[in-house]
């Protein structure tokens, strides 16, 4: 697909990936929607920097948790756009649970992993999906995460949303394909960037570029990969052959070989 002039929906698009993608969507002529849960000024930011160059952009709040927030934000993207083209299931959320500690494991931190990871890209697809279709086709996109295939994550909750948005993708592929979208999904490993910095490594510098080291060792490439890295491989689904539908596409450096 030619970007140049299509319609983009980002979820989670106020920083790291979500905001990488924009940018660079933007500056390749694509009308792209930022959208953000909470974080207004950073997500205007981004708008900024598309608009700034020249593109078309627009910041839309929205929790992709809530059903009436994922009718709302699709519908304001085709009124100020007259059209969907591209979904991308950006948006999500982690608690750090150790996976051996069960009962810190709540029913409220479960219920709100599942409905911003799992449930709310389903109910973004669904909205999206009439649009992309009567668009003449496109692409929804996921980004998911090798905690979906691997006994490591923040926590089993986070593990199990993401494997279960692979399963999504997989049967979206199929359910979708004859209205000629596809649907694939990226799993990124450990993904350099202020995220990483203050989660795992505790807003510490120097833990943090110790953690770095002993993951890119773990990997044949040797690399850590960037939100840039991960917003090249999402493009490169929507720039590539329309004919990739249903997979799962593993972005780690190797780690998981």
């Amino acid at each position: 697909m030619d970007v140049a002039d299509r319609v983009v929906l980002i979820t989670g698009a106020s920083s790291g990936v979500g905001a990488a993608l924009a940018t660079q969507l933007g500056q390749m002529g694509a009308s792209v929607v930022v959208n953000y849960s909470r974080s207004a000024e950073a997500a205007e930011a981004v708008v900024e920097q598309i608009t700034g160059a020249g593109g078309q952009a627009l910041a839309v709040q929205a929790d992709v948790s809530e059903e009436a927030d994922c009718k709302r934000l699709v519908a304001t993207t085709v009124k100020q756009f007259g059209q969907l083209d591209v979904l991308v299931n950006n948006a999500g959320t982690t608690t750090f649970v150790p996976h051996d500690q069960l009962d810190a494991l709540t029913e409220d931190i479960w219920l709100r992993t599942l409905r911003v990871n799992l449930i709310g890209a389903f109910m973004m697809s669904r909205e999206a999906a009439p649009h992309i279709e009567a668009a003449g086709g496109g692409e929804i996109v996921m980004t998911s995460s090798i905690a979906s295939v691997t006994a490591n994550g923040s926590s089993i909750a986070y593990c199990a949303s993401k494997a279960g948005m692979n399963s999504l993708t997989r049967t979206l592929a199929k359910t979708l394909g004859k209205k000629q979208i596809r649907v694939n999904a990226v799993l990124p490993g450990l993904i350099d960037g202020d995220w990483a910095f203050n989660t795992w490594g505790g807003g510490d510098a120097e833990q943090y570029e110790g953690l770095k080291k002993m993951f890119a060792d773990q990997t044949p490439l040797g690399h850590v990969v960037t939100p840039e890295d991960v917003a090249d491989t999402i493009l490169s689904l929507i720039t590539g052959s329309d004919y990739v539908t249903g997979q799962l596409v593993t972005l780690d450096s190797g780690f998981t070989l």
